[in-house]
């Protein structure tokens, strides 16, 4: 059976750069993309009904903006993934779509691979974002309410791929080195994010850099 694509639906109010994301995502195999909107307001009228496994969100969009739009498409579509797409690496507003509910960015100057690699790492579980985000995010975390009497201690072999996540690794790379299937790996990540109280593994990192 030929696996099913993964759907994408660009936001971008650039006509030239949605042509040149479209083109990219013609070369992929596992990827199709459904279409590409102007504006946030459009996309919160039809991305619903599309109902797209991942957007490519641009931050600056003219009018309401690309975070406000992640806010309303996670209202209806929880389980939708959405990259970031901006021009510069500008960490409060990256650090805001992260909290909420992006599970990464991309820079525009991107190339082809990176772009299409960015977009299989979220399809994996992974989540494509720089160190300074990352300190952002630890600083956040610091500052909301402790839970750590609440939460259920993690196993051994969870608190290791929870180590190697910090550390960097992507969930293949956690597999070869705990001699484990990525399968195993994914279940070990869902069990820790139950236990920690969080949404994410972006989350789940943080606390664990805390």
């Amino acid at each position: 059976m030929i696996p099913k694509k993964k759907t994408v639906v660009i936001v971008e109010d650039d006509p030239q750069i949605q042509a040149h994301l479209i083109e990219i995502l013609k070369t992929a195999d596992d990827i199709s993309c459904l279409g590409a909107l102007s504006s946030a307001e459009e996309a919160e009228k039809k991305i619903p009904a599309m109902y797209p496994d991942l957007v490519i969100m641009d931050i600056n969009l003219p009018g309401k903006s690309g975070i406000d739009c992640i806010r309303f498409l996670k209202k209806s579509l929880p389980e939708l993934e959405v990259i970031m797409f901006t021009a510069y690496e500008e960490e409060d507003n990256i650090f805001r779509a992260l909290k909420e509910g992006a599970s990464g960015y991309l820079l525009k100057s991107s190339n082809t691979h990176d772009i299409l690699a960015a977009i299989r790492d979220v399809f994996a579980g992974e989540s494509p974002f720089s160190g300074p985000i990352a300190r952002k995010m630890a600083m956040y975390f610091r500052e909301e309410k402790e839970i750590e009497d609440e939460r259920e201690a993690l196993s051994p072999r969870e608190t290791e791929v929870l180590r190697l996540l910090a550390a960097g690794y992507i969930h293949k790379e956690i597999a070869d080195e705990m001699s484990i299937t990525l399968a195993t790996v994914r279940t070990y990540v869902k069990r820790i994010c139950f236990k920690l109280h969080v949404r994410s593994k972006v989350e789940a990192i943080i606390k664990y850099l805390s």
